[in-house]
């Protein structure tokens, strides 16, 4: 079994993948001398058994932990604020970010401020703000505990405005980890609506950037390997969960990650706003919209749309088929169907079209998207 050992890639980062790859943490850190980490994550996983060991095992090796948690699940600039605070109060050098995308977007986030000082919005990288990323960034160490976002291999942040709700990018190559820990066993016990929510935030990443219109053959490639390892695990994942299926998900996350670089779509443009405006998670609102952009985008993409039929071992090699594939799979996993089965009501429509329509993901998309046709998906769903 390919599972029980540890691997390591070297792509587009350094990557240590497998059961048990944490423990070597203490042992990099010191290798590095590294003596005073400020780790961040989330409220929840700071509460958790195996993050406390993890800090315990630290602890034990004469590394002076700082954990920095005050965050919230779709991540504002004020956490971010927060968190170099804390680097500032309690001197630090180094940062490991340890959760889900929420909680790793706020770890690099904070390595990007350390020493960028001025308005976080100015480093917005679609203003341009990457430019000004000059200066040197703290080391920066990254630990999944979700299959979903795929952070921890990326080079960018999503951080939503406190009052805006409108997310900026901060990208710049700096802001990658150098080095993941990459452990399939921290995803154990994560319950079936997380796996769910972000297995399906995998899946979309991998099909967006399939289907973004930038040329990049080798995006291309990895998304539908990405795609391919979603099919044969998110459902046993979510509801008999084994390493091996864990191990396939988690591999397929960091995929998606390393494939959307090539550009993302209309799903991510209508998941967003039901991020900033109504808190949803993030993995759930692309869950339930992947269907619905996947409908919108087959119509002079059938070829495209034949290549990831063909991935998911479809019957019928069309579109239309993958749309059913999604909806079924959704089902498999508790996903609802609807929008107003997660709080959207028909009073939040106007606005989420607003915010879709001025989202950055959708330029990307394979086709254009007006304000109307957000509108319109918005109904659809509802």
């Amino acid at each position: 079994m390919i599972f029980d050992k540890i691997h390591q890639f070297n792509f587009p980062t350094t990557i240590r993948f497998g059961a048990g790859a944490v423990k070597e943490l203490p042992a990099y850190l010191q290798q590095y001398s590294i003596k005073a980490p400020l780790v961040v994550t989330d409220p929840t996983i700071a509460q958790l058994p195996f993050f406390k060991k993890i800090i315990a095992d630290l602890k034990a090796k004469n590394i002076s932990v700082e954990v920095f948690s005050d965050i919230h699940k779709n991540p504002v600039k004020s956490d971010v604020y927060k968190g170099s605070d804390a680097w500032d109060a309690t001197q630090r050098d180094s940062i490991i970010g340890i959760g889900g995308g929420a909680a790793l977007d706020v770890a690099r986030a904070i390595v990007l401020r350390i020493n960028h000082r001025e308005d976080l919005f100015k480093y917005d990288d679609l203003i341009g703000g990457d430019i000004y990323v000059t200066n040197d960034v703290p080391h920066f160490i990254t630990i999944p505990t979700t299959s979903g976002t795929g952070s921890e291999v990326g080079r960018s942040a999503i951080i939503a405005d406190d009052e805006t709700h409108q997310k900026k990018i901060l990208f710049s190559p700096k802001l990658m980890a150098q080095i993941v820990f990459a452990d399939p066993e921290l995803t154990m016990d994560l319950p079936p609506f997380i796996t769910a929510a972000t297995g399906m935030d995998a899946l979309t990443h991998n099909m967006e950037a399939y289907l973004a219109k930038n040329f990049h053959p080798m995006c291309d490639g990895i998304a539908l390997e990405g795609i391919s390892l979603i099919k044969d695990s998110l459902e046993k994942a979510t509801n008999s969960p084994d390493l091996e299926s864990r191990s396939k998900m988690l591999m397929a996350s960091m995929m998606g990650a390393i494939a959307f670089q090539k550009g993302l779509g209309v799903v991510h443009s209508l998941a967003h706003p039901l991020s900033s405006l109504l808190d949803t998670h993030h993995g759930l609102a692309n869950a339930v919209n992947i269907p619905y952009g996947m409908q919108f985008n087959i119509s002079g993409f059938e070829d495209r749309f034949r290549k990831i039929a063909r991935t998911l071992e479809l019957k019928d090699e069309t579109g239309e088929a993958v749309v059913k594939y999604l909806f079924d799979l959704n089902s498999k996993i508790n996903i609802p169907h609807k929008l107003s089965d997660i709080g959207v009501k028909n009073e939040h429509i106007e606005t989420l079209a607003d915010l879709a329509f001025a989202d950055f993901a959708h330029p990307n998309n394979p086709k254009p998207v007006s304000r109307e046709n957000f509108k319109q998906l918005y109904l659809t769903a509802l």
